[in-house]
C-alpha cells in the first residue's frame, strides 16, 4: 500500500468522534465487543460441558483430556488466523474477510446449542476455528488502519478497542455461564451465537460510515490465473484431509492424543515457517527484515506470556470447580464466574493504561520492556498460587482471594504486553504481508497453547507447588533477560 493510498484512507475516516479517536473506533470496539462475548461465554463454561459427567448435562470425558481439547482448541483458534490473514491480504481484503468469519462463528455456536454429542462438539469447533481465523486478526488489523503510523494516539487506541474485547469477555461468564451450569448447556451456547448476531448486525449498519476505506483493498491480490490455481489447491486440500482423516479415525489410528500431539508440533513449526518465508520474500524490504529480526524477541516473549494468561481457562477454571470454597453463607458462586475477572480487571485498569501511555509520550518505557513487565507479571500471577498450595494441602478449599489475585497480576502484565504487541505489529509489518504478520502475532498465542496442551496434563491438585513454581519462575526469568537486552534490541531493530 502506497503512501498516497495511505492518506486516501485516512481522509475517508471520521477522525475524531469516540473518546478522541476515529468513529471507526467504535464499529471495531462493538464488533469485537459481541465477537468475544460469544467466544468468551462458550469457553466459560466449555471445559464443563467437557468433563461433567453425562447425567449432569456434560459429555464425561477425562478431566486431563478435556484440558488437552480446549489447549488445542485455543490453538486451532489463532493458527488459523494465517488463512484469514492470507485471504484478505490476497484476496477479499479485511472487511469482506471479517464479515465471513463472523457468520462462521455464529454457525459454530449454534451447531453446540442443540445436543449432538462429541460430534456436534467437533463439528462446532472447526466452524469456530475457521470464523475466528477469519475475523480476528482481520479486525485487529483495521484498528491500525484508523491512524497514521506516527500517530501518537494509536498504542491509547489499541488499548480502548482491547477495552472492548475485555468487556465483552466480562459480561458472558455471568450470562452464558449461569445459563449453562445452572439450567442447560446448550441453552449458554444458544445465548453465545445470539452474541455473534449482533455483532454482525453492527458491523454492517456503520462500516460503510465509520470505517471508510479501512480495510476495503487487497494489499497484495491474485491473479485471474492465480485465482484458479488457489480455488484447486484449497480445494483438493480440503478433500483429502477429510479423507485422510475419516480413514485414520474410522481404523482407530488418529486418536484424540495423536491429534493433540499432531497440533502441537505445528504449534511449534508454522510459526518458524512464517518468518522464514516473510523474511525471505522478494516484497520484503532490508528496512522490513531488520524489523523482523527485532520482532522474534517479542514473539517469544508474547508466547511465554500466553502459555500462562491462557492456562486461567483451563487450569485456573478447574481450580476454580475443585479448590474453591463456592459458598459464602447462603449465596452460591459458579466456577464459571471466575473467567469474568480476568476481562473485569482489564476494563477497569486499560483506561488507566491507555491514559498513561498519552501522558508520557516519547517518555514511556520501550516496546521490548513493556513486553518484559508483561512477562515478570505472569510469572507472579502463578507463583503467587504456591502460598495456598503451602498453607491448605491439596485436600482443603480455599478462600476464592487467591484465584482473584492471580487474575488481577496476570492482567497487570496483559495490558503491558497485549494492547501494545497489537500497536507493535501493525508498525513493524512488512507491507506486502501487513493482515499475514497480524496472523504472525495470534500465532504467539496458538504456540503457547498447543505447548499448553502437553503441559496441562501435568496439572493435579498434588502437583500444584511444582506446577505454579516451575512455569512462574521461567517466566520471571525470561522478563528479566528481555528486560537487560531491550536496549540492544532497540539499537538493531
Amino acid at each position: 500500500m502506497t503512501t498516497k493510498n495511505s492518506q486516501e484512507i485516512l481522509d475517508s475516516i471520521p477522525q475524531k468522534g469516540f473518546f478522541g479517536h476515529p468513529k471507526g473506533l467504535f464499529t471495531l470496539f462493538f464488533t469485537e465487543f459481541w465477537e468475544r462475548f460469544s467466544y468468551y461465554g462458550m469457553r466459560a463454561i466449555l471445559l464443563y460441558y467437557m468433563y461433567y459427567a453425562l447425567k449432569d448435562g456434560g459429555l464425561g470425558l477425562d478431566r486431563g483430556t478435556a484440558g488437552s481439547i480446549m489447549a488445542i482448541y485455543g490453538s486451532l483458534v489463532y493458527m488459523s488466523g494465517i488463512i484469514g490473514g492470507w485471504i484478505a491480504d490476497r484476496m477479499l481484503g479485511m472487511k469482506r474477510t471479517v464479515f465471513y468469519g463472523g457468520i462462521l462463528i455464529m454457525a459454530g455456536h449454534i451447531a453446540l446449542s442443540f445436543p449432538g454429542g462429541v460430534t456436534a462438539l467437533f463439528v462446532s469447533m472447526g466452524l469456530i476455528v475457521i470464523g475466528t481465523g477469519l475475523l480476528k486478526p482481520n479486525v485487529s488489523n483495521i484498528v491500525g488502519d484508523l491512524y497514521d503510523k506516527e500517530d501518537m494516539r494509536i498504542d491509547s487506541g489499541f488499548s480502548i478497542f482491547y477495552m472492548g474485547i475485555n468487556l465483552g469477555g466480562l459480561i458472558a461468564p455471568f450470562i452464558v455461564g449461569t445459563l449453562g451450569q445452572k439450567y442447560n448447556f446448550h441453552l449458554g451456547f444458544g445465548v453465545a451465537a445470539l452474541g455473534m448476531l449482533v455483532g454482525l448486525i453492527i458491523f454492517l449498519a456503520t462500516r460503510k460510515k465509520y470505517l471508510g476505506l479501512a480495510g476495503s483493498y487487497v494489499p497484495n491480490p491474485l491473479s485471474a490465473d492465480e485465482k484458479k490455481s488457489a480455488f484447486l489447491k484449497f480445494g483438493i486440500s480440503a478433500l483429502i484431509i477429510v479423507v485422510v482423516g475419516a480413514v485414520l479415525i474410522s481404523n482407530g489410528i488418529l486418536t484424540i492424543d495423536g491429534f493433540v500431539m499432531t497440533v502441537s508440533v505445528l504449534g511449534i513449526l508454522i510459526p518458524v515457517m512464517y518468518f522464514l518465508v516473510m523474511y525471505f520474500s522478494k516484497k520484503t524490504t532490508k528496512k522490513e527484515q531488520k524489523s523482523l529480526l527485532a520482532y522474534i524477541p517479542l514473539f517469544i516473549a508474547a508466547m511465554m506470556f500466553w502459555a500462562i494468561q491462557e492456562q486461567g481457562s483451563i487450569i485456573l477454571a478447574r481450580y476454580a470447580d475443585e479448590r474453591i470454597r463456592l459458598s459464602l453463607g447462603e449465596f452460591s458462586l459458579q466456577s464459571s464466574w471466575f473467567q469474568s475477572f480476568n476481562p473485569l480487571f482489564i476494563v477497569l485498569l486499560a483506561p488507566v493504561f491507555a491514559a498513561l501511555w498519552m501522558k508520557l509520550g516519547k517518555r514511556q518505557p520501550s516496546t521490548n520492556k513493556k513486553f518484559s513487565f508483561g512477562l515478570i507479571f505472569a510469572g507472579l500471577s502463578f507463583l503467587i498460587m504456591i502460598i495456598p498450595a503451602v498453607y491448605a494441602g491439596p485436600d482443603t478449599l480455599v478462600s476464592p482471594i487467591w484465584l482473584v489475585l492471580s487474575f488481577l497480576i496476570v492482567v497487570l502484565g496483559e495490558l503491558c504486553l497485549s494492547p501494545v504487541g497489537l500497536a507493535a505489529t501493525t508498525r513493524m509489518a512488512p507491507a506486502a504481508f501487513s493482515a499475514q504478520t497480524m496472523s504472525l502475532w495470534f500465532l504467539s498465542n496458538a504456540s503457547a497453547q498447543a505447548i499448553n496442551a502437553q503441559i496441562v496434563k501435568l496439572y493435579s491438585p498434588e502437583t500444584e507447588i511444582l506446577y505454579f513454581g516451575i512455569i512462574g519462575g521461567i517466566a520471571v526469568l525470561l522478563g528479566v533477560i528481555l528486560f537487560v537486552v531491550s536496549s540492544v534490541i532497540k539499537k538493531r531493530a
